[in-house]
């Protein structure tokens, strides 16, 4: 009698699967947004000031070009750096809007989303052992990407009584001759700040003074509400010391149509194209037609989306102000910073007992990096309506305490 072989699957202690994955991983933690959302499914009445995502639909027509591509049966690879017309828009609206010139067709790349931009970015430009600097509090995808890349994080620190700005002591005395690059994020994810073009130019001669590169992420650029967005590369001597990153998540309510690009001289580009090619080929191009749609015809969308985060702005810092939870005035993005150091708790403590006991889901400060410590992140890419409720809650939690 033929014997039948066992096909099950082999049971996970059959093997050490440890010593098949990288030592790196070793050093990459869990992200500290993400477990608020875990915990708070299936949970009713919730209301989340946690999510880095605006509230909008993304806007019809943009919708609509998406869908008659799809319909005209546009579903092909496009070139690894983007359907030109898209990049030529990109190129015209910098030219528009802040008189920096980049070439359509050696100067941009179209990613899959800033996240991938972020990536191949940080993987072009360092190798084992080069130290990549971070402004802290920093996004929580900074630190895992060098450390994938073989590189070691290094922090500028920088506080709220300064602003969340960069001073150029601070970054003067972390670095060292290992120093590769810079990363910045103006306006700021987690506390809001911006940086002025006084501020840039300040640090400017440290960075050239020590040969650095810069990534500057600059996906929360539309959302500045207190005077212009000022790109890094437009700051002199910079432009071409600049990687400069930005996207359609944020500024047209693109989120989940993953689409982003770099600005970089054509040396730079070339290099993160090669990885790009290899890791992704090309962004979707769906996303990339309505991209296109979106810098033609969706400036008064996207204008009108920023003046509702700005009266929100106003109503969520107020509010946390008039509870004597002292808050950074944020000039950018859609997050406020409050600090909660006066009730005694931990970032972590504050969190998880203000979600236990009023619902609400906001990220402990320390989510992104020790000098966050004593602050919620809380996002106010919700309606006014949730955000006052929110703050009745918080309210209520800190009369517990």
């Amino acid at each position: 009698m033929t014997q039948i072989p066992d096909l099950s699957p082999r049971k996970a202690d059959q093997l050490d699967y440890s010593k098949y994955i990288t030592g790196k991983m070793k050093y990459v933690p869990p992200s500290g947004i993400r477990k608020y959302f875990d915990i708070a499914a299936g949970i009713e009445d919730v209301i989340s000031l946690g999510v880095g995502e605006p509230d909008f639909v993304t806007p019809w027509h943009i919708r609509e070009m998406c869908i008659h591509s799809l319909e005209k049966g546009e579903t092909a690879y496009t070139s690894n750096y983007g359907i030109i017309e898209l990049r030529e828009e990109i190129a015209k609206r910098y030219r528009r809007d802040y008189r920096l010139d980049y070439d359509s067709e050696s100067e941009i790349l179209v990613t899959t989303g800033v996240s991938e931009a972020l990536d191949i970015a940080i993987r072009c430009v360092t190798d084992p052992g080069d130290e990549i600097l971070i402004v802290q509090p920093t996004y929580v995808a900074y630190v895992p990407e060098i450390v994938l890349s073989g590189g070691t994080p290094v922090v500028v620190k920088t506080v709220a009584e300064n602003e969340f700005k960069i001073l150029p002591e601070e970054l003067e005395k972390v670095i060292t001759p290992k120093t590769k690059a810079l990363i910045i994020n103006y306006p700021h994810n987690p506390t809001g700040a911006v940086m002025t073009r006084e501020d840039y130019e300040k640090i400017a001669p440290v960075i050239e003074k020590h040969d650095l590169i810069v990534i500057s992420d600059e996906v929360y650029e539309c959302m500045t509400y207190d005077g212009a967005h000022i790109p890094f590369s437009s700051i002199d001597g910079m432009r071409e010391r600049t990687i400069l990153l930005n996207g359609f998540s944020k500024s047209y309510a693109m989120t989940g149509l993953r689409l982003g690009y770099i600005l970089a001289p054509p040396e730079l580009i070339s290099a993160m194209m090669m990885i790009h090619q290899y890791c992704m080929m090309c962004a979707p191009i769906t996303s990339q037609i309505g991209g296109i749609e979106a810098l033609r015809n969706g400036e008064e969308e996207m204008k009108t989306m920023v003046r509702e985060f700005n009266r929100r702005r106003i109503l969520i810092v107020d509010g946390f102000n008039k509870l004597g939870l002292d808050c950074f005035e944020p000039k950018g993005a859609f997050y406020a910073f409050p600090s909660i150091k006066s009730t005694g708790l931990t970032s972590e403590e504050f969190a998880d007992k203000f979600f236990a006991n009023q619902h609400v889901i906001t990220i402990p400060g320390t989510a992104f990096g020790e000098t966050g410590a004593g602050h919620l992140r809380c996002a106010y890419a919700t309606s006014r309506d949730d955000i006052k409720v929110a703050l009745d809650r918080f309210e209520d939690f800190l009369k517990t305490l």
